[in-house]
């Protein structure tokens, strides 16, 4: 008779029925994700496993275990100093990443951002917009910190800090719906940076992400629904944050910066050229700016640079008014 495999047993766990499934512990969880990490179960599990997480929700405590997992397989953020994490893990925008301005910004007025991601599959990508402003992925830790160290802003691609991980990512349109991993992966924050801004798609994944932060230990942390699920703060819309201070939970209503008006995000086209002319001050876009506004001020409140929502939104606003135009594209 055949042994069972050693995963057979998480399988059992999670997909015995509506009554006898439990979710796995952190230890639990941490083991599986291991095993995938390591290409160690079979095809057949590994889609059984990630379908029927995806269908049920991951908890707080799995994704605080699969975090474990990864984090055991990436490189050690030594010597790097970054004040801020910052997750971007939508992998087609279906409108233009401003938010990347606000991360420029907040990194030319003194802020050293760590952003991680994937590379996506869309029209517009990060990277694209990144690269049109002269800012290209960090090959390994030595380059993420000479980027900090100079600009204040590094992108590190999750291909480089836990190639195991991008192949998950990359099971999306052999499954036709994401995975844990791209749960899972905004709570990285691979250089360890004490403060952390997270967008999210779902509400309802707003007190799971911020529940995962504190069992990991992050110190400070916003969770809010972010365009396209990035950290995008629509600046015509009131804005509901899942916020963690030093292992208190809390919750923060933003007021809109500005009044609503007809402007269709959608519509924009996707060229990340766009982005560029934003940043330069080319043309009239009300909103766009609004954007970069508001969600730097997210920033600003989160690190203690403001006291509170006006005053983080009046300094942001001041921020960009006074911003070096011709800083991007960088040579």
């Amino acid at each position: 008779m055949t042994a069972p495999h050693p995963f057979a047993e998480t399988l059992r766990a999670v997909g015995r029925g509506p009554t006898l499934s439990r979710p796995l512990s952190r230890d639990e969880a941490r083991a599986a994700m291991a095993m995938i990490l390591d290409d160690a179960v079979a095809p057949v599990q590994l889609g059984a496993f990630l379908a029927l997480l995806r269908y049920r929700k991951e908890t707080p405590d799995e994704l605080a275990g699969f975090v474990d997992a990864a984090r055991a397989r990436m490189p050690a953020p030594d010597g790097i100093v970054a004040d801020l994490d910052w997750p971007s893990y939508a992998d087609r925008h279906k409108q233009l990443p401003y938010f990347l301005l606000a991360a420029l910004l907040l990194a030319a007025n003194g802020l050293r951002i760590a952003m991680h991601g994937v590379a996506g599959k869309g029209p517009v990508t990060s990277r694209a917009v990144l690269a049109a402003l002269g800012i290209a992925p960090a090959a390994d830790m030595a380059a993420a910190r000479a980027a900090l160290d100079e600009a204040g802003f590094a992108y590190l691609p999750i291909e480089t800090q836990c190639p195991p991980l991008q192949r998950l990512f990359e099971l999306r349109p052999l499954m036709g719906l994401r995975s844990p991993a791209n749960t899972f992966a905004r709570d990285l924050n691979p250089a360890r940076a004490p403060h952390q801004l997270q967008g999210v798609f779902h509400p309802t994944y707003l007190d799971t992400h911020l529940e995962t932060a504190r069992l990991l230990g992050q110190p400070r942390c916003l969770v809010l629904k972010g365009g396209g699920g990035e950290v995008q703060r629509n600046p015509e819309k009131p804005c509901r944050i899942a916020a963690l201070r030093d292992g208190q939970a809390g919750e923060l209503d933003w007021p809109a910066l500005m009044p609503k008006t007809r402007y269709r995000w959608r519509d924009d086209p996707l060229d990340p050229a766009r982005v560029v002319a934003l940043w330069r001050g080319e043309g009239d876009a009300p909103e766009p700016e609004g954007a970069v506004i508001a969600t730097a001020a997210l920033a600003l409140l989160l690190t203690g640079r403001a006291d509170g929502p006006d005053a983080a939104d009046a300094a942001a606003r001041e921020m960009w008014a006074t911003r070096d135009r011709t800083r991007f594209p960088a040579s």
